[in-house]
């Protein structure tokens, strides 16, 4: 007699067949999955494989992180963006050493006590490293669930995460609990897209509220995103003596901890040369003059955006001070690389080693 498979066997079996090769898939160790699973937090697979790899290359395991300048892990992190991510993981690899000698719990409630690890990674980590049977929720999760068992709850609500926890929970208790998570991630990612999910393709098209009722449009329901306000901001290259200031960011500021130019937002009614001369008297103490002006960027964040002017400023008086920020240098141009910096700041470098 034939098997009578349940939907998540059919999800597995799926799974089994199509998913990707991913470093952290084929040597599922607890830390390894840690490490991929921050990465992958609002950023794509394909992006986060070489990141992953000169990370582990660097920081092979807890204590490595744990003992490392926050420097040196911010720059490893370069690029990635995000980057309270890598200090947090830095704090979190401290805490691990400290209270679980540097080995990750094998215990969805405990691994939560760690920094930086909530429910869904905590569930990752467990199913995938240790295979507790805990169901992970994240964005592709919320997709293929809410399709499947036509869930017309607000995705962006607390409680329809616990909807689908609970929805998810018996079934993950029955089967393997790393494939069966790491299956729904896979679909929602290669088949069960947010628009023109390719369906014909899907393990689960028979059973699927969505499909089976012309209902895949409609899933899942979020609410509307508010507008994203826009900032201009103007920063200064100040050269002096052959070399250039950098200011380092203070840890509880957005970036915290990288280097970037100093500089600041455009107030109401001022120039965005006045805007330049006046942020770097009240952030490090100098009088600059402006030389040129370099081309703007223009930079995307989760919510807001900002369209950066550069001008290539030389130093007038004063001592470069750390009025705002947790320190300044002045290094050579040749000493960039040496420095962990912002995406934005690293186009600006670009663009000021073509004008120099």
């Amino acid at each position: 007699m034939k098997k009578q498979y349940t939907w998540a066997e059919d999800l597995i079996d799926w799974f089994l067949v199509n998913q990707r090769e991913m470093p952290w898939r084929t040597d599922p160790q607890p830390y390894k999955v840690w490490i991929s699973e921050i990465m992958l937090q609002q950023t794509q697979v394909v992006t986060v494989i070489p990141y992953f790899d000169r990370f582990i290359d660097r920081f092979p395991d807890v204590q490595t992180l744990a003992e490392a300048d926050q420097s040196d892990v911010l720059k490893y992190w370069e690029g990635l963006g995000y980057y309270s991510r890598a200090r947090n993981l830095h704090k979190a690899a401290q805490s691990v050493l400290e209270f679980f000698n540097g080995v990750l719990p094998a215990d969805y409630d405990r691994l939560q006590t760690i920094q930086g690890i909530g429910p869904y990674i905590a569930a990752a980590i467990g199913s995938i490293a240790f295979g507790i049977k805990v169901p992970v929720v994240d964005g592709n999760v919320f997709r293929v669930v809410t399709r499947y068992y036509g869930i017309f709850e607000d995705i962006s609500k607390p409680k329809t995460r616990d909807i689908i926890f609970k929805e998810l929970e018996p079934v993950i208790k029955k089967c393997n609990a790393s494939h069966f998570n790491q299956g729904l991630m896979e679909l929602g990612a290669l088949v069960c897209s947010p628009t023109s999910p390719d369906c014909k393709l899907c393990p689960l098209n028979k059973s699927c509220f969505a499909y089976m009722n012309n209902k895949i449009s409609e899933l899942p329901v979020k609410a509307k995103k508010k507008a994203v306000p826009q900032m201009n901001v103007a920063i200064a290259i100040v050269e002096k003596d052959g070399k250039i200031l950098i200011a380092k960011r203070r840890q509880n500021q957005m970036l915290g901890g990288l280097w970037e130019f100093p500089g600041g937002k455009q107030e109401a009614g001022e120039s965005l040369e006045e805007t330049v001369v006046r942020e770097l008297r009240e952030e490090t103490g100098m009088t600059v003059e402006i030389i040129k002006r370099l081309t703007d960027v223009r930079h995307v964040f989760s919510h807001f955006k900002l369209t950066i002017t550069p001008f290539i400023c030389s130093h007038v008086k004063g001592i470069a001070k750390a009025i705002t920020s947790d320190d300044v240098k002045w290094i050579k141009i040749s000493d960039f690389d040496k420095y962990p910096f912002p995406t934005v700041n690293k186009k600006i470098i670009k663009e000021y080693l073509k004008k120099i």
